[in-house]
């Protein structure tokens, strides 16, 4: 029997869903990833799954594309303008008027820019749901200039035209309550148990279980980078320093970091890493560090500690709130307490090790994609 058809005869509705403002079904930034874990589940629920995926190439380049298919979703190319600044608005403007035109249920909308044309599937009589996945306005590149005042508008059509808005910290939740006195449904990340794997890969690096320092996200200045880099070099250690991540809309910025880097032969960047090489880093660093000034949820940050890593965030609410009392926080911003937390742990291998054989416990009982997606489902009806 099949799962849609078994679902109807115990009476479950199947919804026919479309999302929009994920670049693609893949592993190029935190939305991405989110979207493609909701709409897997979704569709295994036996609901009808469409994806209006951005056309263009892979944020890191052409030779990353992939065309992967998953069982039950239908994925589709909307036109792109494939420019910096443009390919956003252009996809989520087609994706939005496929979406308000199409025989769906409910549109669900990613991230503030897209939500900027959350008024036309709602005008023509679709259930809209917004992820505010992050203050997008908040981010380096987009805090000036027609980006800023396009997801600026973005966040206020989210408000006045979804019908129910999707917030991922408390902390914007409550930005929306003050700023704009909307409710919002607070619905965090979840995470997956993964399987631990030896180093077998990552040794064309010379990398071995616990010889590293791992940090692994986009390169992008809001990520805390720079400060890492800094604190880094002023500690005295045989680990090396792993950056992984690909650049995110130009190279300008990782190039800047490999400068700073410069003839230090211990700091190795990895460019973007996916399957068993994401895998293997999680797996055998000695410290997985996320030193960001701005997150929305941070994805990274729960999978590291899912794969058992000790890690060191910066004291953002959005990182706090996740890690609890199972991780080191040091001070947003302060590169000579990043270094100074960094130099206890490397000195005190036993409190590595406590963190780590807590690590996945804790979050894989506190974060569940399951979990997610029924509450999500909830908001759909």
């Amino acid at each position: 029997m099949q799962r849609g058809f078994l679902y109807c005869f115990i009476g479950v509705k199947i919804v026919n869903i479309v999302m929009f403002g994920q670049k693609r079904l893949s592993r190029e930034g935190g939305v991405e990833i989110v979207v493609k874990e909701l709409c897997t589940r979704m569709a295994k629920l036996g609901n009808q799954v469409t994806c209006l995926n951005r056309g263009g190439h892979h944020v890191s380049g052409a030779k990353y594309d992939s065309n992967n298919a998953y069982d039950g979703i239908v994925q589709k190319s909307v036109p792109t303008i494939d420019k910096k600044g443009l390919a956003a608005v252009s996809s989520s403007f087609f994706a939005s008027w496929l979406a308000a035109f199409g025989k769906y249920d409910v549109v669900h909308i990613h991230a503030e820019g897209p939500a900027f044309f959350a008024w036309l599937p709602k005008v023509l009589g679709k259930k809209v749901i917004v992820t505010i996945h992050g203050l997008d306005w908040q981010r380096e590149k987009w805090k000036s200039g027609f980006g800023s005042k396009f997801i600026r508008q973005g966040e206020k059509n989210a408000v006045k035209y979804a019908d129910e808005i999707i917030v991922l910290s408390k902390g914007v939740q409550e930005y929306f309550l003050s700023q704009y006195n909307r409710h919002t449904h607070f619905i965090p990340n979840g995470v997956n148990r993964p399987e631990i794997k030896d180093a077998e890969l990552i040794k064309q690096w010379g990398l071995e279980k616990d010889s590293y320092i791992l940090f692994l996200g986009r390169l992008v200045p809001e990520k805390g980078i720079r400060y890492l880099i800094e604190a880094y070099k002023n500690i005295h250690t045989d680990k090396k320093l792993v950056i992984a991540g690909g650049s995110s809309d130009t190279d300008a910025f990782a190039n800047e970091l490999k400068e700073s880097a410069k003839g230090d032969d211990i700091i190795i960047f990895t460019g973007f890493v996916q399957g068993q090489l994401l895998d293997e880093l999680y797996s055998n660093a000695f410290i997985y560090t996320l030193p960001s000034d701005l997150e929305g949820m941070p994805l990274s940050l729960l999978e590291a500690m899912s794969y058992g890593n000790c890690c060191l965030t910066s004291d953002i609410p959005e990182c706090a709130e996740v890690v609890e009392d199972k991780a080191v926080t040091f001070k947003k911003s302060d590169v000579n307490d990043l270094k100074e937390k960094l130099a206890w742990l490397l000195s005190h291998e036993d409190a590595v090790h406590t963190y780590k054989e807590n690590a996945a416990d804790f979050i894989c009982h506190k974060y569940s994609w399951d979990d997610v997606v029924e509450k999500t489902m909830e908001l759909y009806k």
